[in-house]
């Protein structure tokens, strides 16, 4: 689920990132393109292939603005599933 990137510049920083499965699933279901997402959310295609791979994560902003462009919860967005109260 989570991703680690560590570089070291000067000193040594570890990152856990989100891996965002349920974006990549949901773009691929509805037989859109990275490119066509990407201009519809004014974001480049490298930075969506980023978001759906985990190397970068998008701000809280981007995240509210995908849910509304795909009508599915963050939550799905981020786990493949949406949130369940038990």
């Amino acid at each position: 689920k989570y991703v680690t990137y560590c570089y070291v510049l000067n000193i040594t920083k570890c990152y856990n990132l989100v891996n965002m499965k349920g974006l990549r699933e949901i773009r691929k279901k509805r037989g859109l393109s990275q490119q066509k997402v990407a201009m519809d959310l004014h974001i480049t295609r490298e930075a969506l292939s980023y978001y759906e791979t985990g190397k970068r994560e998008p701000s809280f902003a981007l995240l509210n603005a995908m849910s509304d462009y795909f009508h599915v919860s963050i939550d799905y967005l981020i786990n493949g599933k949406s949130y369940v109260d038990e």
